[in-house]
């Protein structure tokens, strides 16, 4: 495009020329993604050709991730390597909510189409409920994910934090032991006399079988926590 003085000036759309450090002309293409700069060259006859030169980009720092490939050894891994593993916890969850799920949505369906619904769901989806939240307190001993009062438990040195953490865990394995012992009285009781639920009538113990259980795992959870604080130490001390 010609100015009114005369200069060649680029305009929207077409390509732009820039000069380089020898003064000549570089036609530099900016519709192109990705275009790299054109040097101008002299074809056979006198006709100009350009040769297009690929622009090249910095190499990002720090390790690239890729969904199909492991972690790095310099980006920690989410969970910390435990014997039992923590995907036991984790597809419970799962089951429960799908159950949980299923049974709500069957239970719309018939009040939907029957103006009734099922007479066990209820009770039922409250023992899931419970169970749930149980299952997911596991989890979270077993990550060390509790809540906490921040200003206690992360303020100091490493070497206190950690030893508050192994504190809250022996408190943890030690609450949910005795829950534990206690509740197997109650799951006999509910045997013994053969106890039945308000809502559908099953044995009672089916229910209340599930609090010692899952407070046994509960408890043995944080003792695992407990222990690999303790190794956590022993190799920071190393």
């Amino acid at each position: 495009m010609e100015a009114a003085d005369g200069e060649r000036r680029p305009w929207a759309g077409a390509a732009k020329e820039t000069p380089d450090g020898a003064g000549r002309r570089i036609d530099y293409d900016p519709r192109t993604p990705g275009a790299g700069l054109r040097t101008p060259g002299i074809r056979a006859g006198g006709a100009p050709t350009f040769h297009t030169a690929p622009m090249s980009t910095p190499p990002e720092s720090g390790p690239t991730l890729d969904a199909a490939s492991p972690l790095p050894p310099q980006i920690e891994a989410a969970d910390e390597p435990a014997k039992v593993p923590l995907a036991i916890e984790d597809w419970a969850t799962v089951i429960i909510m799908g159950l949980l799920a299923c049974i709500t949505f069957a239970n719309v369906l018939v009040r939907y189409f029957t103006d009734s619904s099922f007479a066990w769901t209820e009770e039922f989806s409250v023992f899931l409920m419970i169970l749930l939240a149980m299952v997911a307190g596991s989890a979270a001993v077993a990550r060390d994910r509790h809540i906490r009062i921040e200003y206690f438990s992360e303020s100091g040195s490493m070497a206190r934090r950690k030893r508050l953490s192994q504190f809250g865990a022996v408190l943890v394995a030690a609450l949910f032991l005795l829950i534990a012992a206690l509740s197997v009285r109650m799951v006999w009781d509910d045997y013994r006399f053969e106890e039945t639920s308000p809502g559908i009538g099953v044995p009672a113990w089916w229910y209340s079988i599930w609090l010692p259980i899952v407070s046994t795992a509960i408890a043995l959870r944080a003792v695992g926590l407990f222990i690999r604080r303790g190794r956590r130490d022993d190799r920071g001390a190393e």
